[in-house]
This record gives structure tokens, sequence and C-alpha cells, in this order.
């Protein structure tokens, strides 16, 4: 059976193969497939107002596009002392065009001069699974930490090089893919995905 990850981002695609199931509950392989593999599939922007809202607008197209069962997520870094910024608009917090290195930049400037406690902040993600039939479904995951003092670590990408996990003393990006994957904010949303995801049906 396959299933549709609606994301061109290729690190995105491989950190949710090792978390997502390899069959069904009924023993039916599952074969995970991404935007690249349907040329000229692009996502419609997200303009939805949550997290929520964006997640459904892009696994509901990738369905209705594909005919198959697709999922998507939208995550947002929430930072206390920016009153819940960047949240929505966490992927373009620096602009419409900006990279991940513009957007960590614009994060440590917004801080600058802010001790820890004042750097709280929180990842959430919202999972989101849509089939052909008109199911839809999300599933939400939070992790909890600070924004840290400038870039650390190697692994990861976007705002993991900033973001200090409370219980580990380690950005994301310090972590092992592994332990990430134990603990983070996407991990724990496709968790409850999963259990959701191995009831399918393979169509007819």
């Amino acid at each position: 059976m396959k299933i549709l990850i609606a994301t061109g981002n290729p690190h995105k695609f491989k950190e949710l193969i090792d978390i997502l199931p390899v069959k069904t509950k009924n023993g039916t392989p599952i074969e995970y497939v991404s935007l690249a593999d349907f040329k000229g599939l692009t996502l419609p922007p997200e303009t939805g107002l949550t997290l929520e809202d964006n997640a459904e607008i892009k696994a509901v197209y990738a369905s209705r596009q594909t005919g198959l069962p697709a999922i998507s997520d939208d995550t947002g870094l929430e930072v206390k002392f920016l009153n819940g910024a960047p949240g929505v608009y966490t992927a373009r917090y620096a602009g419409e065009h900006a990279d991940a290195d513009d957007n960590n930049r614009k994060l440590l400037s917004a801080l600058e001069g802010q001790l820890l406690p004042q750097r709280g902040a929180s990842f959430r993600t919202v999972a989101c699974l849509a089939t052909p039939q008109g199911c839809v479904q999300t599933f939400e995951g939070a992790l909890d930490g600070y924004i840290g003092f400038g870039y650390r670590g190697e692994n990861g990408f976007g705002y993991d090089p900033l973001f200090l996990v409370g219980e580990t003393k380690k950005t994301l990006a310090e972590l092992t893919e592994a332990e990430k994957n134990k603990i983070s904010h996407r991990a724990r949303a496709f968790e409850k995905l999963a259990e959701r995801l191995v009831l399918l049906k393979p169509q007819k």
C-alpha cells in the first residue's frame, strides 16, 4: 500500500520514514512516496491561520491530486518572550524566500540580551492524515525547551541547532536521529498518527 508523505523536504521525509510503521495491522506492507515521485506536483501555499489549517490543506490537496492516502504536517516554534512567534510563520519567519540560516539569525537577534529563563520555547507539530475517501484526522505533538545563544550541533535541520531540549542540555542538532526520534514534537505527533495509519486498508 502506498502512502504519500506530502513534503518536498528530503530531511523531513527521511525523519518520518524512521518513525512511521512499515506495515498495517493486517500485515500489508506500506511503501512511502514523496512529492518527488510525482512530476509537477507542488503543494498549495500555506494560507491557514493555524498549524492545523496548514497541515490539513497540504494533506487533503495531495490526496486529491494523487488518489493516495496522504500525510503532512505543519510545525510551529512558539517562543514565550515573543508572544508565541514565530508560530504559524516559523518556516518563513525572515521572509517568504528565507532559508533556515536567515530564520535562525532573526530569532537570535530578536532574543538578544535575554537570559535563558526568558528564552523558553515550544516546538508544536500538527500531523494530518487525509484519505481519498475524504477522511481527515489531525494529531498533535509538542516539545518544550529553550532557545540557545548560538548554533550547536551538526544534525537535524531548521531551528534544531538553536533549540535546547530541557532534559538533555543539548540542542536537537546535537542529538542522534535515534535520540531525536524518541522525544521530538514531530515524532510524538506522528506516533499518534501511526496508530491510525496501521488500520488503513488497501484501496481496491
